[in-house]
């Protein structure tokens, strides 16, 4: 097979997926007759080749996919009006310390916050699949340990906890979210949008395609808020 067609093969794969692919599902598609060092270069051609679109190939925890550009929200967003759900202040700060502070039990992060959490906030992010218990602490009660996800690095279109912001003190870990919300919609294809946890925002990537919804959603504007 040669390099265009393999590129096609991938591009055709991502685009049709309904979640991002990691490297070995890609190898798949070739049987395997294609390195991974191969597939990581036709990856960066693909990447290229889509510069000057409104569509663009990333890299997040679980693999690749193709995603809308924040400067399309605009003109999708009329296709969807509908406003994202929000989440209250509580949500987002217990999100925040879990994301920073992780692993972590409920104890930690009710002795930041200052005050006791309800398990109704630790389910909605359990539900939301941007947290999980990860281990239990070997002491008494053995507390659960809570992690972040990689449906919640996907949902902010990161690769990993690396590229959170960085704080300039541990007093602005309980604001980081703040501005955040998510999205009511995720396309049909695999072209996702990358939105924020609070609210919408112009610049966050949005749908392409059909626009029906392949699960709950994705953090509207994690994009802006990483790179403040």
């Amino acid at each position: 097979m040669n390099t265009t067609d393999a590129k096609r093969v991938l591009e055709t794969a991502l685009i049709c997926s309904q979640q991002p692919l990691p490297l070995r599902e890609l190898r798949v598609l070739f049987n395997d007759e294609l390195g991974a060092d191969t597939i990581k270069a036709l990856l960066a051609d693909l990447q290229n080749e889509w510069t000057q679109r409104g569509v663009e190939l990333v890299h997040v925890a679980s693999g690749w996919r193709f995603q809308s550009r924040p400067q399309m929200r605009e003109y999708l967003d009329r296709l969807h009006p509908e406003k994202p759900p929000k989440y209250t202040r509580a949500v987002l700060e217990t999100l925040a310390i879990i994301a920073y502070r992780q692993p972590c039990t409920r104890g930690d992060m009710e002795d930041i916050r200052g005050v006791t959490i309800n398990a109704l906030i630790i389910k909605q992010l359990e539900d939301r699949g941007w947290v999980e218990v990860i281990g239990h602490r070997e002491t008494v009660g053995r507390p659960a340990l809570f992690a972040t996800t990689r449906q919640f690095l996907d949902d902010l279109g990161l690769d990993s906890l690396d590229q959170l912001p960085v704080l300039d003190s541990p007093a602005q870990q309980a604001h980081v979210f703040d501005s955040l919300g998510t999205s009511a919609d995720q396309p049909d294809l695999a072209i996702e949008t990358r939105t924020e946890l609070g609210g919408e925002d112009p610049a966050a990537p949005a749908s392409l395609a059909s626009q029906q919804p392949a699960h709950e959603g994705a953090a509207d504007d994690a994009a802006q808020a990483v790179e403040t």
